[in-house]
C-alpha cells in the first residue's frame, strides 16, 4: 500500500489584461480560450478567465520524496498527474511518494 501526501496548494498564476485585449477570451499557451470557467486546459490546468484577467491552478501534483534510485516519473497526459513508476517495471506503481502542489 502506497501512502501519498499532499503539501500546500495547487501551483497558481494569473494573468492581468488591458481594457480591450480579452474580449473574445484569454490565451494560454497559444491556445484562446473562452470567457467563463474552463475545467481543464491542454496544460492540465484549471482556470477562470474574464476580460480582465486570467487566474489558473495546476489539476497536478509534483512527486517530491520517492525512491529516485528504482523509480520514476512519467507525466500521464490522460490523467492531468504524475506516475512515479518502477524502472525496471513501469507498469508497477512506486510507493511511498510524496507530492506538492
Amino acid at each position: 500500500m502506497g501512502i501519498i501526501v499532499a503539501l500546500g496548494d495547487a501551483y497558481c498564476f494569473g494573468k492581468h489584461y488591458k481594457p480591450g485585449k480579452a474580449d473574445k477570451g484569454c490565451m494560454l499557451n497559444g491556445k484562446l480560450y473562452p470567457l467563463g470557467h474552463i475545467e481543464r486546459t491542454e496544460d492540465c490546468y484549471r482556470c477562470d478567465c474574464s476580460r480582465t484577467e486570467m487566474r489558473c491552478c495546476s489539476i497536478f501534483s509534483t512527486p517530491v520524496a520517492y525512491d529516485k534510485e528504482n523509480c520514476e516519473v512519467i507525466f500521464n497526459e490522460e490523467t492531468c498527474d504524475y506516475d512515479v513508476v518502477q524502472k525496471d517495471d513501469p507498469s508497477k506503481e512506486c510507493s511511498r511518494v510524496a507530492r506538492v502542489g
